[in-house]
């Protein structure tokens, strides 16, 4: 059974995912080898949400080929629960913090590159490296929120997780400075602390807005797919890669015909 091209997209972003965090992990520099490592940096962090969520992709695309036409029940059940993990981990993390890790640092970078990426670390970081890690998540998570429809969760609780994770980072930020003394991003030592609070406080509103954007955008692109879908035909239905999601259409569509008739 040949692979449909969006699952095979999902395993080609997977490896580039795999291949830049390796090599990046392979770099050895001074930040590395202090306190926090690679973790207090949210570049990598983003880099880690990322493959882990292309790797729920790729297992959740591996699963739905293998209980296809099975008929069982606990299987799709355990299916279905893989696909919410996934709707969920695009909708609260790699949406929203892979566009605020583009938008942020090539914000930051345009104006002053010194705040946020000293030229130093051209001699550690290779160009196309360095677009893999600020660059290419962004069309990434666009051609898989092209490709596949996604079930946010309630505005409420997606809001809530996505502070949740602004504010912990920010607090993991601050504990750093706390131990070491130095703050992750050197454009931090330049400001004073009420600016310190305006900025963490405005990347938490950026982070929300972000979600919502996600949100809107998921919307926009499948209630369009619908739109131009022929008369009778259910786009979500013979665009998703999901079994469960097309049992659903089905016997949505056979409920409405009984309702009728």
């Amino acid at each position: 059974m040949a692979l449909v091209p969006c699952q095979v997209l999902r395993v080609a972003i997977l490896l580039s995912y795999c291949s830049i965090l390796c090599n990046y992990k392979a770099i050895e520099m001074p930040s590395h080898q202090t306190y926090g490592g690679s973790w207090k940096f949210l570049t990598f962090i983003d880099l880690v949400i990322q493959a882990v969520f292309f790797g729920i992709c790729v297992l959740t695309d591996l699963s739905t080929l293998l209980t296809r036409d099975s008929g069982n029940q606990e299987q799709e059940r355990q299916l279905r629960k893989l696909i919410s993990l996934r709707d969920w981990t695009l909708a609260v993390l790699a949406f929203p913090v892979g566009v605020f890790v583009v938008a942020v640092f090539w914000t930051i970078y345009a104006y002053d590159r010194e705040m946020i990426y000293p030229k130093l670390l051209d001699n550690f970081i290779p160009g196309w490296l360095n677009h893999g890690m600020h660059t290419t998540v962004l069309p990434f998570i666009l051609i898989e929120m092209r490709t596949s429809h996604h079930q946010y969760p309630s505005r409420s609780s997606g809001l809530a997780a996505i502070c949740t994770f602004s504010v912990g980072y920010i607090l993991w930020v601050c504990w750093i400075h706390h131990v070491t003394g130095m703050w992750v991003y050197p454009f931090l030592e330049h400001i004073g602390s009420g600016a310190r609070i305006i900025f963490f406080g405005s990347t938490t509103i950026l982070m929300n807005f972000l979600y919502l954007l996600g949100e809107v955008l998921n919307n926009y692109i499948w209630d369009t797919q619908r739109t131009k879908a022929p008369p009778g035909q259910d786009t979500q239905c013979n665009l998703s890669c999901d079994k469960p999601v097309q049992n659903l259409c089905k016997k949505t569509t056979l409920e409405g015909g009984k309702g009728r008739a």
